[in-house]
């Protein structure tokens, strides 16, 4: 199953920031590949430096016509938004489907005939939120928190412990 995040309404000067952080949150919490409505070649350049240095990969890829990479995707097709559906009482079909996924999430209002295209409007919560700790939310529940334990092949490692900070250098 391949996960898709497309993320719509990104703003230059505005959700530079944001979108980098989806972008490491996609990558470290299971997505295999980020879609971004607006070319902007600062977040393939930010993500690939952080692949180079801690491992792990994110396709990182943009689209005009996000209408019609919609409509033509092939899988389950997932809006997250604050007027869907509470996702403890979806996820359970989500994830009951070997599909490969498509996550839609907006940095702006998102054009209303979204909720038409997807196969599920999803909230995580029904307040508003950032769109990043819904994704983080919603990839966490789809894998049920073993993205955690994932391994990445990179040039620094972290080493968990109680105290203090252990990063080992080299594959």
């Amino acid at each position: 199953m391949k996960i898709i995040i497309l993320r719509l309404g990104h703003r230059f000067i505005r959700d530079k920031r944001v979108s980098t952080h989806i972008a490491l949150v996609a990558r470290a919490f299971g997505a295999d590949e980020l879609v971004i409505d607006v070319l902007d070649k600062n977040i393939v350049k930010s993500i690939s430096m952080v692949c180079d240095e801690w491992g792990g990969d994110l396709e990182i890829n943009f689209v005009k016509d996000w209408k019609r990479f919609v409509e033509e995707f092939h899988g389950d097709r997932i809006h997250l938004t604050m007027y869907g559906v509470n996702i403890n009482d979806c996820m359970d079909k989500i994830k009951s489907s070997d599909r490969d996924k498509l996550v839609i999430i907006g940095g702006k209002k998102v054009p209303s005939e979204i909720y038409s295209l997807v196969d599920y409007n999803v909230a995580v919560g029904n307040q508003p939120h950032s769109e990043v700790a819904a994704l983080a939310v919603f990839l966490d529940r789809l894998f049920e928190g073993k993205e955690l334990k994932r391994e990445f092949d990179g040039k620094k490692r972290i080493i968990p412990q109680e105290r203090g900070k252990k990063v080992v250098e080299g594959r």
